[in-house]
């Protein structure tokens, strides 16, 4: 179940958001609704199929302009739609309801393409074992929401930041020494239950990484048939070992690294790929 970040986290952002959009203010709406308060209400359409992500959010984004917007989303968070299906209604001050047009539309079209990619990438292997996640490449300031998109689409995240968890990549096995030096190293300082995961991108390395305890094994940028091999060596050594596969992860090749017996699946494309689903706000509908 994807979980939104609490209103005082997730305030804070929208405020800034609406701040750089408003400016000193929305000459338009304000020279317009100036002299009286008045109310509208509409809906909000889908002009593509695609899976619905961040209504929760753009409700919200009204709310912080003006408590007295009603906005009702026709669609869960997560469920699917098609073109020209209204997938939101809402009610309320037009002053507050055309100054937050352009951030709730944009949160939503974001999110809404990102959970709609996601969705293909998960049916892909949703009859196996193996679990897809996403990463840290997110857009700056966006990473909690973008990672929310990620969790309606059907993927669990991966740390959201370097706080999180322990990954020792190939830089940090380069500047260490080795994979056994770095482990070592960083066991000493980390707080219990932090896992420690390692890169590794040949067998050697692999070895390296089950004999110094590594709790996950990242198997990145490798051939499917090298990856079967490193699984089943990683299986019998120590199959408490959780095992990664990363790198030039595709629709097309997602289901075959799945069927090697890998945990887990880790992609930046349902982000970083996934473009924005089309939605409009009609006012008067």
């Amino acid at each position: 179940m994807a979980i939104l970040p609490p209103p005082i986290v997730l305030d804070s952002l929208l405020h800034q958001w609406l701040k750089e959009d408003i400016g000193r203010g929305d000459r338009t709406t304000q020279a317009l609704f100036a002299q009286e308060v008045s109310s509208g209400n509409g809906q909000w359409i889908a002009k593509q199929a695609g899976t619905i992500a961040g209504l929760t959010i753009a409700a919200r984004v009204f709310y912080l302009l003006n408590e007295k917007v009603s906005f009702i989303p026709l669609v869960a968070e997560g469920e699917s739609c098609q073109p020209s299906q209204a997938i939101a209604r809402f009610h309320g001050p037009f002053d507050a309801l055309l100054m937050g047009e352009r951030v709730a539309l944009n949160l939503t079209m974001s999110l809404s393409g990102i959970a709609t990619l996601t969705r293909q990438y998960a049916e892909k292997i949703a009859d196996l074992p193996a679990q897809l996640v996403d990463t840290r490449k997110t857009t700056p300031g966006l990473r909690l929401l973008e990672k929310y998109a990620t969790q309606v689409g059907g993927a669990i995240n991966h740390r959201m930041g370097l706080d999180d968890a322990v990954m020792i990549k190939d830089n940090h096995i380069q500047a260490a020494g080795g994979i056994g030096e770095a482990i070592a190293r960083i066991r000493k300082t980390i707080p219990y239950p932090m896992t420690i995961e390692v890169e590794t991108t040949t067998l050697a390395e692999v070895e390296e990484a089950i004999a110094h305890n590594a709790d996950i094994i990242m198997l990145d940028n490798m051939p499917v048939e090298q990856m079967e091999v490193a699984v089943k060596l990683i299986r019998v050594r120590n199959n408490n070992i959780k095992i990664e596969a990363s790198g030039n992860v595709t629709l097309k090749t997602i289901r075959a690294v799945a069927e090697t017996g890998v945990d887990y699946i880790s992609s930046s494309a349902p982000i970083t790929r996934s473009s924005w689903l089309d939605l409009s706000m009609r006012l008067g509908s």
